[in-house]
């Protein structure tokens, strides 16, 4: 598993508003290139996101699931990649005196990254996700405009 963590100068609450607006998800989740439909009921457990990754012409369509909807504290995903395969995604919040802590995990559940060794996985997850929670941290501060 690959865990990422940052501190972010907002609520948590704001790191939600930006989780809980599914058309943003290619705004922050490196990777993901464009939304194709968001769920009415996102973010709802058992909503999904309807996402494309990778760059054009090598587009690829799939889905994001949202399992647990718990804000102000805490969110898990079922991201899908196919053919990379599918990955838990679990984003925690907690409150400081000054913003917040924002702490991503992410944990290769099916496919070919799950027999891939965790010491060549984990690296490039963790760099993949230090730039998530950069592109995060953007909207949730609202320097985005």
């Amino acid at each position: 598993m690959a865990t990422n963590t940052r501190a972010m100068d907002c609520t948590p609450d704001d790191v939600f508003r930006v989780l809980g607006n599914g058309w943003l998800y290619p705004a922050w989740v490196v990777g993901a290139s464009r939304m194709r439909d968001v769920d009415e009921a996102w973010p709802s457990p058992g909503a999904e996101l309807h996402h494309s990754f990778g760059v054009w012409p090598a587009l690829l369509d799939d889905t994001t699931q949202m399992k647990e909807w718990d804000p102000p504290h805490r969110a898990v995903l079922r991201a899908r990649g196919w053919p990379v395969g599918e990955a838990k995604v679990t984003i925690r919040v907690r409150s400081l005196s000054s913003g917040c802590l924002v702490r991503i995990d992410e944990d290769p559940v099916k496919g070919p990254a799950t027999v891939v060794p965790r010491f060549l996985t984990t690296p490039m997850l963790r760099w993949r996700n230090a730039e998530t929670l950069q592109r995060l941290a953007y909207l949730a501060e609202g320097k985005a405009g």
